[in-house]
């Protein structure tokens, strides 16, 4: 699999790849998550190619103190093949560059798999609550 920076052409092929992996809810309008992403390190957006075809994808953030991960997502035909783990080993080499000392990725508690897929490659689960505030409404999307 090759990973490369997401492009804008990228766009309809990760919104269906998402929607594939069951990462969508409706309050998060995927092409709205995207533009905003594009404007803040974009090159943290990641996707991964095999033979022309977007098969999985991942974004990192960084904003001085943490590093996330967010939409990680491989193709269902495509997984157990050490994909997911390249994007995050790929997303931690470069969040350590920019001298990031941890990475934060949160999970919805129901997803059992990507507990235990990250558990697998070294996270751990931490003592914590997570507390969201929306502040921008994001148009409603239909999953």
């Amino acid at each position: 699999m090759k990973i490369r920076s997401f492009r804008p052409e990228d766009t309809d092929a990760v919104v269906a790849l998402w929607k594939t992996c069951n990462l969508l809810v409706h309050w998060n309008n995927p092409w709205q998550d995207i533009e905003r992403k594009r404007s803040v390190h974009p090159e943290l957006f990641v996707v991964g190619e095999l033979e022309g075809t977007i098969i999985a994808s991942a974004m990192g953030g960084y904003e001085g103190h943490r590093g996330w991960i967010n939409y990680l997502g491989v193709h269902p035909a495509y997984r157990r093949r050490g994909y997911a783990r390249n994007l995050v080993e790929f997303l931690e080499k470069k969040l350590k560059v920019m001298g990031c000392p941890k990475i934060n990725i949160q999970v919805r508690a129901h997803n059992e798999e990507a507990v235990e897929f990250y558990k697998g490659i070294g996270y751990a689960i931490e003592d914590l609550m997570n507390f969201g505030k929306r502040l921008i409404k994001d148009d409603e999307y239909t999953v």
